[in-house]
C-alpha cells in the first residue's frame, strides 16, 4: 500500500486493512485520539484521496496502530462481539452530527431507534431529517451502528454501506433483530 502524504505539522492518521470480513476488505482509520473511519465501498486510491482532503493531515500505513479495531470488526461481522471497545475519535465531526451518532452509538446490540426517537434524545425533536442526513454521513459505520436506525414507518430507510438497505437488512439479522 503506499502512503498519501501532504504537508501538515500534525501527527499522521493511520489507515489498514481487516482482511476478509463477510462484507469484504474494510479500511480502517485511526488518529492519535481514536478511530476516525470505516469504509468498504471505495477503492484505496479513492478512499486515500477523500482522507487526505477531509483530515488535511498526512497519510501512514500503520498495520499495528488498526490492528485492534481490524480484529474488532471481523469479530463483530462474524457474530463473535457485540459491543465495540474502540476509541473513537469524536472531534472531527460537528457538533450536531457528534450528538446525533453519540446516540446512535448507544443504541444496544439488536434493537432499534427510529431518526424521530434520536432528534428527541438529542433535544431536537423536530430534526429526524437533519439526524438522517448525519447517519448518512456517518464516518464509522458499524462501529457507530446507523443500520439501527429506522424510519418511523419501522421500516428500513437508507444505508450507505456494501449493497445499500441488502446489507443494512444483513446487519440487522446478525444482530437477532425481528424485522416486520
Amino acid at each position: 500500500m503506499t502512503s498519501a502524504r501532504i504537508t501538515s505539522n500534525e501527527s499522521p492518521i493511520s489507515i489498514g486493512e481487516t482482511g476478509p470480513t463477510p462484507l469484504g476488505s474494510l479500511w480502517v482509520v485511526m488518529s492519535e485520539n481514536g478511530l476516525v473511519a470505516v469504509e468498504w465501498s471505495q477503492s484505496q486510491a479513492e478512499f486515500e484521496a477523500y482522507l487526505v482532503k477531509h483530515f488535511k493531515q498526512p497519510l501512514e500505513h500503520n498495520p499495528d496502530k488498526v490492528r485492534d479495531p481490524s480484529r474488532e470488526l471481523s469479530e463483530y461481522l462474524t457474530g463473535k462481539r457485540r459491543q465495540f471497545t474502540i476509541p473513537i475519535d469524536w472531534s472531527l465531526m460537528r457538533p450536531f452530527q457528534q450528538a446525533a451518532l453519540q446516540a446512535t452509538f448507544a443504541i444496544p446490540y439488536g434493537e432499534t431507534r427510529t431518526y424521530g426517537e434520536l432528534a428527541a434524545q438529542i433535544g431536537r425533536p423536530g430534526a429526524a431529517r437533519a439526524v438522517g442526513r448525519a447517519e448518512a454521513t456517518n464516518p464509522m459505520p458499524l462501529v457507530i451502528p446507523c443500520h439501527r436506525v429506522i424510519g418511523a414507518d419501522g421500516k428500513l430507510h437508507g444505508y450507505g454501506g456494501g449493497e445499500g438497505l441488502p446489507t443494512k437488512e444483513w446487519l440487522l439479522r446478525l444482530e437477532g433483530t425481528v424485522l416486520t
